[in-house]
């Protein structure tokens, strides 16, 4: 049940650390920690939040839409 995976290993790996990273750095921007302004603090959170998300549960709906699929399993 559910969506296929359409994640690799490399790609989910990958996908964590920039998307932990984005957080941070958007979070660190929204709290006032980095001069980078709230709109780029806000859109590079919720782009760190939605690549974690991916990267946990293996599965991109862009990927899917454009045919893409790094799991090797097709």
């Amino acid at each position: 049940m559910g969506m296929k995976n359409n994640i690799g290993a490399t790609d989910r790996l990958t996908r964590i650390a920039v998307g932990l990273g984005l957080a941070v750095v958007g979070l660190a921007t929204l709290g006032g920690l980095l001069g980078l302004g709230t709109t780029v603090g806000a859109v590079a959170t919720l782009l760190g939040v939605v690549l974690v998300a991916t990267g946990l549960v293996r599965v991109c709906l862009l990927y899917r839409l454009v045919g893409i699929d790094t799991s090797g399993s097709r």
